[in-house]
């Protein structure tokens, strides 16, 4: 094992391993609460059951997609990176492409299943590189950012901080309501743990929060810790149910879904890659070695999520606390894989974990994904304008497909009236095609 994994050349040994896999597991653990939240809609009322997924089935597929995912880069990769759904992207999936766009959950996990397909052609080709180099570093931030932005005011608006008001659109909600109390009791916890840079903050915050709520009685007391694994089979090979129905995959609609799952995970994982193995002083001539075996691991596990039934899988940034307490080898995605499949024990617990306790880790999640605003280079007026209406359409249309959209539409026109035509990829300008057509056809 320790041959397998280069304990000796990295320095590293199994203790090591196994506190940074440790540490890991508990930085990224608050997913196991958000991600079946966000997908079965919690805290959104007046929508038809049909459109919420099986909150128990999600827990345990998104259990499953972590184990799987976090597996096959510890072993196949050898990175001390866990993946599990990604934030942002269980946001699209559940607020833009099921909520907005109308699209059934099944369909939208063949988008997901697809864009996992693709992403595997497209790393084994080669051609994920051009593609990544054809889009601008300053849009390639916005969207992280808005994205940030957007899955902040899910935060918000499933807390009951922000409300719908009929003539101003939004309003702050009512700080008489205990439950919202509870939320910035929530929220205040978890941004001193960060402040503090206590490990495995967020977790520690929800837990926190959680426990607060059951000491009020705001929250319900879960019937047991420990119990049998739920079903899966609610979300189980749904993604295969509209695979061979033309009228529900061969739409632009679904190409923007399945283009929007495949571009954002392009980037996150490419971030996270480079990021995690910087700080593990992993990259060597400035370069990433087997980095073509991550990809991979990673699209594999978007894959295998969507037949389980989740969004799409992405590695973790929150890897760097491990790398922080000393994960150097893939040994360590081998020891957080366990960990999730582990969990799929505590599902009793799912039921602390509702919408005004999520909140928090949805919050400070969008505020760390909102730091990429940093990178974007604002005294240039045609790279900002596109920036910022990626960042601003997004949360105020709900969609962050939308907020793509809009972006890249003006910025090779910007780009064309500033004389700066030369530098726009032509992809850019399919994409802008591609989007114009979005709004005239889908959009409403």
């Amino acid at each position: 094992m320790k041959k397998f994994f280069d304990f000796d050349g990295l320095g590293t040994n199994y203790r090591r391993e196994i506190i940074g896999g440790l540490t890991t597991f508990l930085s990224m653990a608050y997913i196991l609460a958000v991600n079946p939240a966000m997908l079965s809609l919690q805290g959104v009322d007046g929508i038809p059951d049909e459109m919420r997924m099986d909150i128990n089935a999600v827990f345990v597929a998104t259990c499953l997609a972590a184990f799987v995912g976090s597996i096959l880069m510890g072993v196949i990769a050898k990175y001390p990176i866990a993946l599990a759904p990604g934030m942002g992207l269980n946001a699209f999936f559940a607020f833009t492409v099921v909520l907005t766009m109308g699209i059934p959950w099944q369909t939208a996990l063949t988008g997901v299943l697809f864009s996992g397909v693709i992403f595997v052609l497209l790393t084994a080709t080669g051609l994920r590189e051009y593609i990544i180099n054809a889009i601008p570093m300053e849009m390639k931030m916005a969207v992280s950012a808005g994205i940030g932005f957007f899955i902040a005011f899910v935060g918000l608006q499933g807390a009951g901080i922000i409300v719908s008001e009929p003539n101003t659109l939004v309003h702050i909600g009512d700080f008489h309501n205990s439950h919202v109390l509870l939320a910035v009791f929530g929220i205040v916890i978890t941004v001193v743990l960060m402040v503090r840079k206590v490990p495995a903050a967020i977790f520690i915050g929800m837990v926190l929060t959680a426990v607060g709520g059951l000491l009020t009685g705001l929250l319900p007391m879960p019937e047991a810790v420990v119990s049998s694994v739920p079903s899966v089979a609610p979300t189980f090979g749904a993604a295969f149910e509209n695979i061979l129905d033309p009228s529900a995959i061969f739409n632009v609609q679904f190409l923007i879904v399945v283009l929007t799952f495949l571009f954002v995970d392009f980037f996150d994982t490419a971030g996270t890659l480079v990021g995690v193995a910087s700080q593990a002083n992993l990259i060597k001539d400035n370069k990433l070695p087997r980095a073509s075996k991550a990809l991979f691991a990673d699209a594999t596990a978007t894959i295998t999520g969507a037949i389980f039934g989740t969004s799409t899988t992405t590695s973790y940034v929150e890897s760097t606390a491990g790398v922080a307490a000393g994960a150097r080898s893939g040994f360590a995605s081998v020891v957080t894989a366990f960990l999730f499949l582990a969990a799929l024990f505590f599902s009793p617990l799912i039921v602390m974990f509702t919408s005004e306790v999520t909140a928090p880790a949805l919050i400070i999640v969008g505020a760390l994904m909102a730091s990429n605003l940093a990178k974007v280079d604002w005294t240039k007026f045609e790279v900002a304008v596109p920036a910022f209406l990626v960042v601003l359409m997004m949360p105020l249309t709900y969609s962050i497909a939308t907020g793509i959209a809009v972006g890249f539409i003006f910025y090779p026109i910007t780009m064309i009236m500033s004389g700066k035509r030369k530098e726009v990829h032509p992809i850019m300008y399919g994409l802008m095609v591609l989007f114009i057509l979005y709004f005239i056809f889908i959009a409403q």
